[in-house]
């Protein structure tokens, strides 16, 4: 029971905190709000605020128990001695009665189903592994901590500082709660929106279509952030509108933090920016207004919000947007390729073709992660709502923050567009009530975990059970957790076996919020890639360097070589595994006065020179023309020949060798090589291992579905390494001796 509380603590503490920061800002701007405005608005603001303090205390290293303590009775009680906790608005008119009963009903089953579950512990898989596994980090080091191995710690993260909060008081579900609570807000939000309407029935069903929406329901009571940027988008949107009616210069205030804080939340929320900006341009030049005082205003305090998480990040990983934009902001920690191959994997999740997209998000799941209900199906019909200003409205709402769901087609990432659609197609039968109030309920119905589970396909994200057990902790955190998760035990592995600060290499994702150690998942930053070349080149035949590839001339005095790929391949990078310059039969003995250099991916020219089998120099990116490796010798050189090792694997590539001559003029030399096979003859799995132990790593987590993963038990002695652990047959760790 002394969890639970923690975890109602750590929630209600930090909900409270920001909101008690929301309502004395709104009074400070006086506003003329309803009442249950004022108290959702100061929420939604609060947090945003609440957020930038953190963003502040964790720069600072100050993130401790004692001082958000400080912090939130000062605030808390400043809201109550100044008054600021009472709202001052009008009420609105009381919700007709069958209304009422049909938001208390529906509200109230899934109400039980959600807060149970986000009161439960944490088994998201990426709440888990990246969501609270940075929160962690920064919960242990009392702040931000620079993250060049995680590229999801470098995200913008405005609700994660909120899960920060929270997290000091009651660790994991504790964060979770507070996103439910942005669920909670959203959802009134809606109702409330509809009775400004005029129309409280619209707003009742459209809450109850989304808060009933399954996607909705599992991603609102995690630690995800998506309900979150929901609930920030709706907000302004309604303030948006407010704004349009009464053009109060104060409204511009809360409209620049909230399209500050969407964009802090997450990069796909970027949308508001554009969307906010746009509106308020557009309407008054309408009204042939002053345009250019109003958005700059906007676009100031937006940028307060915005400008934090781009510093950050150009300070500590060369890069304002990373883990995107790495053409335009060359960098070492994450890969051009990787965001490629990302962007690619995100437009399709394993669809055959797109006409598949309205099935699965509304009725399957299975292959989109999540679906919004059956009910759903009938978006089209909310094009209605077309004719009615209010309709134009959200619809254009719903477009603008619907368009990062063509970049990443997994349900949730329509959640932020949710809200809107949903009050369209409630707009679209507001004067057939009968027929909304039923359409209202038999989406409640459809979307209960029993009755979802006759048409959903069997591996749908979406809850199917009310843990009370677990979420009381009658039932043991730990168990509840093996129970769900197969990363998480293996996490424990690592957690018993593995020595305090050593690092673990792993090909999957693994749960690092339940994880004191810091474990380098293959795909999530360039050194972690680089490693996992280093591991497969033994395996794999086409990564070994067989080809050797040389260019000999008459001997000549050269300053400097360089090697310029020529070729554009379609689906192959440029690699080199060593470069080698002679003279004569003698290699030239690498200087410590040679000048390296590369393009692109110049971090790692170096292991073009390092002698070792396992290593390459990648570009990183597909092969195109005027792609170079570069030798400078610091002074002039005679040799006539030079050789270039690479792997099979670079077969579409294609280069030329040029020289720097001692008048300083670069000029071809040849432009095609001769090429010839070797065998390679040394125990390349053992090179490897040495490898790794040389950047620090020394264990390696192997699991049964990874590529290739009997290699490291049938070959453990040659890798030079030692099982010594493994978990139900399932996960094997590795000691590199």
């Amino acid at each position: 029971m002394r969890a639970v509380l923690a975890i109602l603590f750590g929630a209600s503490f930090t909900v409270v905190t920001a909101w008690s920061i929301g309502t004395i800002l709104l009074r400070r701007l006086s506003l003329a709000l309803y009442r249950i405005e004022e108290r959702l608005f100061a929420f939604i603001l609060g947090s945003a605020c609440l957020s930038a303090i953190m963003f502040a205390l964790a720069a600072l290293h100050l993130v401790r128990r004692g001082v958000l303590l400080a912090l939130g009775i000062l605030v808390i009680g400043y809201a109550f001695y100044s008054g600021a906790h009472r709202p001052k608005g009008h009420e609105f008119p009381a919700l007709p009665r069958r209304w009422k009963w049909v938001f208390a009903a529906a509200f109230s089953f899934f109400t039980v189903l959600y807060f149970i579950n986000a009161l439960a512990p944490e088994v998201s898989p990426d709440g888990m592994a990246y969501h609270l596994g940075e929160v962690a980090k920064y919960a242990r080091a009392h702040g931000f901590v620079r993250i060049t191995t995680n590229l999801y710690g470098n995200l913008s993260q405005g609700i994660e500082l909120l899960f920060l909060h929270a997290f000091l008081f009651g660790k994991h579900s504790a964060a979770a709660l507070v996103h439910y609570a942005f669920l909670l807000c959203l959802t009134f939000l809606m109702l409330a929106y509809g009775r400004r309407l005029g129309r409280p029935g619209v707003g009742v069903a459209g809450a109850v279509f989304l808060y009933a929406s399954p996607v909705v329901g599992i991603d609102g009571t995690i630690a995800y952030n998506d309900v979150a940027v929901a609930a920030i988008a709706f907000a302004l949107f309604y303030l948006l509108q407010i704004w349009d009616q009464e053009r109060g210069a104060n409204l511009l205030v809360p409209i620049g933090i909230l399209t500050g804080f969407a964009f802090a939340t997450k990069y796909t929320a970027f949308v508001a920016v554009p969307y906010a900006l746009g509106f308020i341009a557009w309407r008054q030049w309408r009204a042939r207004q002053a345009v250019f005082r109003p958005v700059l205003a906007t676009a100031a305090l937006a940028l307060v919000f915005i400008a934090p998480w781009l510093v950050k990040n150009w300070i500590w990983v060369d890069n304002p947007f990373s883990p995107f934009t790495n053409r335009l902001f060359p960098n070492p920690y994450v890969h051009v390729s990787f965001e490629e191959d990302y962007r690619r994997v995100e437009q399709t999740y394993g669809l055959t073709n797109r006409w598949q997209i309205p099935w699965q998000v509304t009725v399957k799941g299975d292959i989109l992660a999540g679906f919004f209900g059956p009910l759903f199906l009938l978006t089209p019909l909310a094009l209605w709502a077309l004719r009615q200003r209010a309709g134009r409205q959200l619809w254009l709402a719903a477009v603008i923050f619907g368009l990062p769901f063509y970049a990443n087609v997994g349900a949730r990432f329509l959640i932020p567009a949710a809200p809107f659609v949903s009050l369209a197609l409630a707009l679209t039968f507001a004067n057939v009530e009968s027929l909304l109030l039923v359409l209202a309920l038999a989406h409640a119905i459809s979307c209960w975990p029993r009755v979802e589970t006759r048409y959903c396909g069997s591996t749908a994200w979406r809850l199917y059970q009310i843990p009370f057990k677990a979420a009381l902790r009658i039932e043991p955190e730990q168990a509840f957790i093996s129970r769900r998760s197969t990363q998480y035990n293996e996490t424990q592995l690592i957690e018993r076996l593995v020595p305090s600060g050593e690092r673990v290499f792993s090909f999957g994702q693994m749960t690092d919020a339940y994880s004191s150690h810091e474990i380098l998942v293959s795909f999530q930053a360039a050194f972690n890639q680089v490693v996992t070349d280093i591991l497969w080149t033994p395996i794999f035949n086409s990564f070994q360097p067989t080809r050797l590839l040389t260019f000999r001339f008459s001997p000549r005095q050269l300053h400097a070589v360089r090697v310029v790929q020529t070729e554009r391949a379609r689906d192959v990078q440029w690699g080199v595994s060593e470069l080698r310059i002679l003279d004569g039969a003698i290699e030239l003995p690498r200087s410590p006065g040679w000048r390296l250099r590369a393009h692109p991916n110049p971090w790692d020219v170096q292991m073009a020179f390092d002698n070792s089998p396992v290593t390459r120099w990648r570009s990183w990116q597909l092969a195109e023309p005027g792609m170079f490796i570069q030798v400078d010798f610091g002074q002039a050189q005679e040799l006539d020949a030079v050789v270039v090792e690479c792997s099979d694997e670079g077969y579409q590539t294609k280069i030329k060798l040029e020289g720097l001559d001692p008048q300083g003029k670069w000029a071809p030399i040849l432009n095609q090589p001769v090429e010839t096979s070797r065998p390679t003859r040394v125990n390349l799995r053992r090179a490897a291992s040495e490898e790794l132990k040389a950047r620090g790593i020394h264990y390696i987590l192997v699991e049964k579905n990874d590529f290739r993963a009997e290699d490291f038990q049938v070959y453990a002695g040659l890798w030079g390494m030692k099982c010594i652990g493994e978990w139900n047959s399932v996960a094997w760790l590795y000691r590199i001796e």
